[in-house]
């Protein structure tokens, strides 16, 4: 009889669904909404919008308020390139075959429908301002870097003096004064400067622009910021805003400790020059690339604002979709470390708002969530038919319900898994719920991390080797094995 019964209420529920879908079909039928879609690089969630005590970012708390604010969102794999082409194909950097930042995605992917690419086929213009997928920053700056043609009605490219003028930027530790290396540097620069002239700036007034040409007909409009990515430049005014002397740096003693028991391949790119992966920086000179890192933050926050500015004046706010994300975290000396390229929470967590009409306003969720979800939500929310082999799922009952479960019952249960790839010989997977993060290296041949978030959220102790673990592990190795799919040629 439960079994009827329980019969009868899931078909009320999809009856119920499938008229809500229709209504929001029959709404946006006649005026398909548009989408705004922001990206920054290399970003950490060291925002006011997800409570920092000192970043000032008031635009990015003004466009939480207008939606959802995603605590607990991942990247696929903490790198430019593979992180980039999996938020625009909705794919693992495992079925792309994509785990550096070579330019491969069509010659590996030849038939694959990207997210731009869908809305062109679907009635939209479809257009970006900067870098949406892989570019080498700053030297690729002002081309196309590693661009799908395919995904675009247009493209522009701006060039700032970030890149022109790039032999006035201070360089810190090795290869400071090698300009091949400022895409991996310690450098800042804190011109006195209008954000106009930046290319950032550039970015905004184009797509400030194009919000205006296309304000009659649907767009896909993608704003693709380089900061805060190092070299860290931007108007000096962004600078003014954090003195030294209020930047904090962590114990580097505690840090050092921090690292004992964790397995040397997650931080192998790291040990040679710890800290701060160069050779004779500071901890001033590191004070001084987090202030910067902070000042380019804000530098995008104002841009962020200019696009929302844009939308309001064009009576547009009302029928946009707003995504804003970064393509992973970083980190700022935190247990010694910087950059990305680690499977630290640090590392894979990246900040993710959206903001889409008549779904809810002002809120939070803790669920795990991935950046390829963004692509099946987008698809859902505008009514259009998106690639049938998309892994991620629809963030719609999150922007529904961000509380995540219904009656107590949790109803988001898909965790979050990242991955890192070095080489054949070095490579491991992360799976993050609710409550811990896992970690394999080699499937566990070169050892293992546990970290439980409900009392550990820094992850300073290693669980794995605990006996009373061993079942926590065992059930969430079992979980990760299915993502485990890293192509034999590169094992």
């Amino acid at each position: 009889m439960s079994i009827h019964r329980n019969s009868i209420a899931s078909a009320t529920l999809r009856l119920c669904a499938s008229f809500l879908i229709l209504g929001c079909s029959v709404a946006f039928s006649a005026d398909k909404p548009n989408v705004l879609f922001i990206s920054a690089d290399d970003m950490n969630c060291d925002l006011g919008a997800y409570g920092h005590p000192l970043v000032k970012t008031p635009n990015l708390d003004r466009l939480c308020s207008m939606g959802v604010r995603f605590d607990a969102a991942y990247c696929q794999q903490p790198l430019c390139g593979p992180s980039r082409a999996s938020i625009m194909t909705g794919l693992r950097p495992d079925t792309l075959d994509m785990h550096t930042l070579k330019h491969e995605l069509r010659q590996k992917n030849p038939d694959v429908v990207t997210l731009g690419q869908m809305f062109r086929g679907q009635g939209y213009y479809s257009a970006r301002a900067g870098k949406i997928y892989h570019y080498g920053n700053p030297k690729m700056i002002g081309t196309d870097g590693n661009d799908d043609p395919a995904t675009w009605d247009q493209r522009h490219n701006p060039i700032g003096i970030d890149r022109s003028q790039q032999e006035k930027i201070t360089r810190y530790g090795a290869g400071r004064e090698d300009d091949k290396n400022l895409g991996i540097s310690m450098a800042w620069w804190d011109p006195e400067s209008r954000d106009e002239e930046h290319t950032d700036g550039m970015v905004a007034a184009k797509i400030v622009d194009l919000i205006k040409q296309k304000k009659d007909e649907p767009f896909f409009l993608a704003a693709g910021f380089f900061n805060p990515h190092c070299p860290y430049v931007a108007p000096k005014k962004y600078f003014d805003l954090y003195p030294l002397d209020q930047i904090t740096m962590p114990d580097l003693d505690a840090a050092k400790v921090d690292l004992e028991d964790v397995p040397p391949m997650a931080v192998m790119r790291d040990t040679k020059n710890w800290p701060f992966y160069f050779k004779d920086v500071t901890v001033k000179e590191a004070r001084k690339c987090k202030q910067a890192y902070f000042a380019t933050i804000s530098f995008v926050d104002v841009q962020v604002g200019r696009l929302l500015d844009a939308l309001e004046e064009n009576d547009l706010m009302d029928n946009t979709i707003i995504v804003f994300w970064s393509d992973h975290g970083y980190f700022l000396g935190e247990k010694g470390l910087w950059y990305k390229r680690k499977a630290f929470e640090r590392s894979a967590r990246m900040p993710l708002i959206i903001a889409a009409p008549g779904l809810s306003q002002g809120k939070n969720t803790t669920k795990p969530v991935e950046l390829l979800d963004v692509y099946p939500t987008l698809a859902d929310l505008c009514g259009l038919k998106p690639p049938a082999n998309l892994e991620g799922q629809s963030l719609r009952p999150l922007l529904s319900n961000p509380t995540g479960s219904v009656g107590g019952v949790s109803v988001w249960t898909k965790p979050a898994v990242t991955q890192i790839w070095h080489s054949k010989k070095a490579w491991g997977y992360s799976i993050r719920t609710d409550r811990y993060r896992y970690t394999e290296w080699l499937e566990g041949r070169a050892g293992r991390e546990l970290y439980d978030h409900s009392i550990d959220s820094d992850e300073i102790t290693n669980l794995a080797n605990e006996p009373q673990h061993a079942k926590t592990v065992a059930a969430l190795s079992g979980q990760l094995k299915k993502y485990v799919r890293l192509k034999p040629y590169k094992r």
